[in-house]
């Protein structure tokens, strides 16, 4: 940091995450029957202090008179304090150590709880600058009246004095800090927005602030992360749940969001400098979207399936992909169960029946489905854990699967399709999207069915010939049908659904909702953006679709470099060349391959010249390479 440089740090929202007076409040007011009131009343009466709306110093002693404060409870508020450190400065505690000289602090609050907080990092008592307070047998009963920061303009007065040589930064989340800049005695105001942001303040300030990173950034100064986690940008479509906005942004992203789908002309305009892109089924992520994302890093499936998604183009663009395979599992067996047991029983017709006025109370073609078979195609996630469920209601259970799978229960391993499509009074589709399954079940599967077997379909649409499925339910060869996929499906609610299928009597017909309960949706935004974060922050590829698997520990004292490269020979011998002419130590390396990239996670020591960057990035067969810290 340059020595002519003084940066200037409130304290309240901006070091720590709350404002302290509120949190001295929460303790001691405790026991109190109106804590709540109380608390809203005075976290009311700083944020007018905070906006300049009334007299900071009035302000101020209104907020102690309500407290009915303690010296005792002081230590409880600087344990809870310690806790509440903004998440961007706790990661940044290096530089507050190499540069104390420099960092000052300068709060309406009082040093009896900031000083020792701010010690431990490693700002001394002397570059303190706040309230004191005033006790009478132990209860906090006032403040020194005297002290400028007591008072309205206290920060613009307790500057004047201390006359600072330099340029002067000033950041901050309020009014009073604001004004330093507007009336001279600092150089520049930074907004700072990690914890609160007011837009009085927003409007005035010179640089927006969401981190301390980004604060960093602007300033080229050293920082412990590569970027700024803010200037991270996240566009989530297709009404992802709220969960995935919210773990993004608690993680310091900056996130968009928007409901229904986008064809690729939209999406080629929209992704530009996105670095993370959610989607679920409908938006179609193709090598033309690719060549307009810039910055993209990760594409989240908001799902199971991936089809939507060129994963070749994504990998060859160093763009990784990940999915939900397993959130919504059990929904979509749920729904399964629900629909065999419906058709068996034909519950549809005869619901339809009595909305039409008509009673037709009769067994005619309703069964049981204990004791009749279940054909399971696809013994994945789902077509396992169905199988289980199906069992345990009776149904005798036979499965086909083109790979290998060990049997659950009693289920019943088929060694041809056929074999099983003999045998089965309901037929399950859950295979996966492979191009090679379109049109799988058509006019051939159908005939080889049992007379009057019911079919469901909860896989993909396009594996199923949909006007064999209609000429063989027209002619009772299948008794019924459920169906949550097609081949064509509208890309929003807004959209008209047109199928062959609408009309047919005992044909369950459901939007796609599989997987749509609130408990798989809130799994599902957990988990993806859990596997995202992992790889931006750590370069942990763990559970990716199109990229080599790899988990290494962070190390401690490090920097991370992320190669992504052609799988072609000698590529890490390369690396570990120019790493070597550095002069490095790796303290940790970690290289797996697929049958065209090799993902490479090297650590080394942190002191390295900025030209080792530009070496690695222009190794030959170099996709993408990122520091991370």
């Amino acid at each position: 940091m340059p020595e002519n440089c003084k940066y200037v740090f409130d304290f309240d929202s901006t070091l720590t995450k709350v404002e302290a007076l509120d949190v001295l409040a929460e303790i001691s007011l405790k026991e109190h029957p109106k804590q709540k009131e109380i608390i809203k009343q005075i976290q009311h009466i700083t944020d007018q202090g905070i906006d300049g709306t009334i007299s900071f110093t009035e302000g101020l002693k209104q907020r102690l008179e309500i407290l009915n404060a303690k010296e005792e409870h002081l230590p409880i508020l600087v344990k809870k304090l310690k806790a509440q450190i903004s998440k961007s400065i706790a990661r940044n505690k290096d530089f507050f150590k190499k540069n104390a000289a420099n960092i000052y602090v300068m709060s309406a609050g009082f040093k009896e709880f900031i000083i020792p907080i701010v010690q431990e990092y490693h700002i001394a008592p002397e570059r303190v600058f706040a309230n004191t307070f005033i006790f009478d047998k132990g209860k906090i009963v006032g403040f020194d009246a005297k002290n400028p920061l007591s008072k309205h303009n206290g920060k613009i007065e307790c500057l004047k004095k201390m006359a600072l040589k330099g340029t002067v930064y000033m950041i901050g989340d309020g009014f009073s800090d604001y004004v330093t800049r507007r009336d001279g005695v600092a150089n520049k105001f930074f907004a700072y927005t990690e914890n609160v942001r007011r837009k009085n303040i927003l409007e005035v300030a010179d640089h927006i602030t969401p981190s301390f990173e980004e604060f960093l950034y602007l300033n080229k100064l050293p920082m412990a992360i590569s970027y700024p986690k803010n200037r991270i940008k996240v566009l989530l479509l297709e009404n992802i749940h709220p969960n995935a906005y919210k773990t993004f942004t608690e993680e310091g992203y900056t996130v968009e969001t928007l409901k229904g789908a986008l064809d690729e002309a939209e999406l080629c305009k929209k992704i530009k400098d996105v670095h993370i892109l959610g989607i679920r089924s409908k938006t179609n992520v193709t090598a033309k979207v690719l060549e307009h994302a810039n910055k993209l890093m990760s594409v989240g499936a908001f799902c199971i399936g991936t089809k939507q998604i060129n994963l070749e183009a994504c990998k060859e663009k160093g763009v990784i992909v990940f999915n939900a395979p397993y959130s919504n599992t059990r929904s979509v067996v749920e729904l399964a169960i629900g629909e065999i047991i419906m058709l068996m029983r034909r519950v549809f017709e005869r619901s339809t029946e009595l909305h039409n006025g008509k009673w037709n109370k009769t067994a005619a073609g309703s069964y049981e489905v204990r004791g009749k078979t279940l054909g399971i195609v696809g013994y994945g996630n789902i077509g396992s854990q169905l199988s289980v469920v199906a069992e345990a209601l009776g149904m005798k259970v036979m499965f086909y699967d083109a790979v290998e799978k060990l049997s659950l229960g009693n289920a019943q391993k088929c060694n041809t399709l056929n074999e099983l499509l003999k045998k089965s009074d309901v037929v399950s589709l859950h295979i996966d999207d492979s191009a090679e399954n379109k049109n799988f079940f058509g006019d051939k599967e159908f005939k080889a069915m049992k007379d009057g077997a019911a079919f469901v379909n909860l896989s993909r649409g396009f594996v199923v010939d949909i006007p064999a499925l209609v000429k063989h339910l027209k002619s009772g060869k299948i008794s019924g049908a459920g169906v949550d996929v097609f081949p064509k499906e509208p890309k929003n609610n807004d959209e008209p659904f047109v199928n062959e299928l609408i009309g047919l009597p005992n044909v369950i017909l459901t939007p796609h909702v599989g997987g749509s309960t609130q408990e798989a949706q809130v799994n599902i935004a957990d988990f993806v953006p859990a596997r995202i974060i992992d790889y931006v922050n750590k370069g942990i590829s763990y559970k990716a679709v199109n990229f080599p698997n790899i988990r290494l520990q962070e190390q401690g004292s490090s920097h991370r470099f992320l190669h992504v490269h052609e799988n072609v020979p000698g590529i890490m011998a390369k690396v570990n060349g120019i790493l070597s002419k550095q002069g490095l130590n790796i303290v940790g390396q970690y290289l797996k391959t697929d049958e065209k990239i090799g993902y490479l996670i090297t650590d080394v020591d942190k002191n390295y010249k900025k030209e080792l960057i530009e070496e690695l990035k222009n190794i030959k067969h170099t996709i993408k390479f990122r520091v991370l810290y």
